[in-house]
């Protein structure tokens, strides 16, 4: 796929990117909101040098590498990827408070809905916001998002410098431990 110009990525601010949704899977991982690439593409995490599929491979959640074109593959695995907000933007932070609380009260519904086993959160920030959460922390919360247990994970952009790769995959590792320890929950392709 041929990287996309400046103007593709212009004109893809607003776009939408589909859920990667099925009823009942294991983890359900809610991005903060698809980044100008990502809004181009259709495709989750699609902007190289985002941490997303090669720490989701790293901590074991896939058997080997995925492209954001293959992510179709991850109901297979018990996975899936959803937003707070819908809306592509250059960067989170162009997103008004009001648009992730109004994407928290989204998430609640699907997750009525789909009933995923653990609801990961990738990016503490927006968790915070979405759910008036002000002291939320990287890890499991001793609470429930919509019925589903919640863990917060780090944002996996490249623009998160606070977080290395191997970081990122070792908190995805413990979400996965913790996956396969919910009832129903498997440790994706195991």
């Amino acid at each position: 796929m041929a990287r996309p110009s400046k103007d593709d990525l212009r004109n893809a601010h607003g776009a939408t990117v589909p859920d990667v949704l099925a009823p009942g899977l294991d983890v359900l991982f809610c991005g903060i909101n698809p980044g100008l690439y990502s809004g181009h593409t259709g495709l989750h995490f699609a902007r190289p040098g985002n941490r997303f599929w090669p720490a989701l491979h790293a901590s074991g959640f896939t058997p080997r590498l995925l492209s954001p074109a293959e992510q179709h593959l991850l109901p297979e695995w018990g996975l899936g990827i959803t937003n707070l907000v819908a809306r592509a933007t250059a960067r989170a932070d162009e997103l008004t408070a009001e648009e992730l609380r109004e994407g928290g009260a989204v998430l609640r519904r699907r997750l009525r809905e789909y009933r995923p086993a653990l609801l990961a959160v990738l990016g503490v920030t927006a968790y915070r916001q979405a759910f008036a959460r002000p002291d939320a922390r990287i890890g499991p919360r001793d609470e429930t998002v919509g019925g589903t247990p919640v863990w917060v994970l780090p944002n996996p952009s490249g623009l998160n410098a606070h977080w290395s790769a191997e970081a990122i995959a070792e908190e995805l590792a413990r979400v996965r431990g913790r996956a396969a320890g919910i009832p129903g929950g498997r440790s994706a392709f195991d």
